[in-house]
């Protein structure tokens, strides 16, 4: 009895997972019929109601005030409420990623979506040799896989499922359907990842969160730690290494840009340099949030100064 009781409370959290699943299914359905637009409003109205009732909405304004000190309460509650809509809606389109990406080159004034960078993904394409991906959680971070995918770019995204079992279940299929290659982050993974690259293919990933056992970089002002995955990948194959994002724009629009390859800093001997490399990545997604602070998905614990080497920790960030 003993030995069940503590099966159960193990199982407990999956199990309330899966039992969500034909709740999350039916949300599905509704914003599936609902369309694009209007389901992208209605996840937006839902998230700006209930979100600031989350936990994680004062983990959300506590980094706000650690970004922006100088901003008063209403407007750092501005952006926040920005953040929940566009959690919203991120979440309600993924009943549509199937249809979402509908840009035509051809005719690219009536599309949804506009493409900046637009001959970067070609040279990718075509060149014949691996290249690297990074992004970050903004707009809506699924896109640029599916762009890739449209354009007939080989291209592996890496990712992390989510913690319900019913939503990485709805979620992993919606990828697997609109997507090209897919790796899951976690053991081993580095190998597969590398695999991609040495057979010539790309590989994307979004680099924004907190990584255990990272390098440290700063992220607006704070040292926090980045996944070195992509600059050891680079500073190993030599690969060109673009950023990648989505931007939501008025009327339900997108733009995805490519960058350029960016001139990544070198060591003594010529090799990429692994922790400059991911401050170069890193300094160009706070650009990107600067730029868009709503659009960022800012109730992810991007700080953590307890886990940071002694030398590199700063004073403890206010979540209050």
């Amino acid at each position: 009895m003993l030995r069940l009781a503590l099966v159960l409370k193990r199982s407990g959290p999956r199990l309330a997972g899966y039992a969500m699943l034909p709740l999350i299914a039916a949300l599905f359905r509704i914003a599936r019929g609902l369309g694009p637009e209007r389901a992208g409003a209605w996840g937006a109205a839902l998230l700006r109601r209930i979100g600031p009732w989350l936990p994680a909405h004062r983990t959300m304004l506590g980094n706000l005030r650690e970004a922006y000190p100088d901003r008063s309460e209403a407007e750092r509650g501005a952006i926040a409420r920005e953040a929940w809509e566009n959690l919203g809606r991120t979440g309600a389109e993924y009943a549509h990623l199937d249809t979402l990406f509908d840009y035509d080159p051809a005719d690219p004034a009536t599309q949804r979506m506009e493409v900046v960078g637009l001959e970067h993904f070609y040279a990718l394409r075509d060149d014949g040799a691996p290249g690297l991906i990074f992004s970050a959680h903004l707009g809506n971070w699924e896109l640029p896989a599916i762009a890739a995918a449209k354009f007939d770019l080989e291209a592996t995204a890496v990712f992390r499922a989510p913690n319900n079992p019913a939503a990485a279940r709805l979620v992993g299929a919606v990828r697997q359907k609109t997507m090209g290659g897919l790796a899951a982050s976690g053991p081993g993974a580095a190998f597969a990842m590398q695999g991609v690259v040495e057979r010539g293919g790309h590989l994307g990933q979004l680099i924004d969160q907190h990584f255990t056992r990272g390098v440290v970089v700063e992220f607006f002002g704070r040292p926090c730690l980045a996944n070195p995955l992509l600059a050891k990948l680079a500073r190993n194959y030599e690969c060109p290494v673009h950023g990648a994002r989505v931007v939501r724009l008025p009327g339900g629009r997108y733009r995805l840009e490519l960058t350029p390859p960016l001139d990544l800093p070198r060591d003594a001997s010529g090799a990429v340099d692994v922790p400059g490399a991911m401050q170069a990545m890193t300094a160009v997604v706070e650009g990107w949030v600067r730029e868009h602070p709503g659009q960022w998905l800012w109730m992810h614990r991007r700080w953590r100064p307890s886990m940071l080497p002694a030398g590199r920790r700063a004073a403890p960030l206010n979540a209050t």
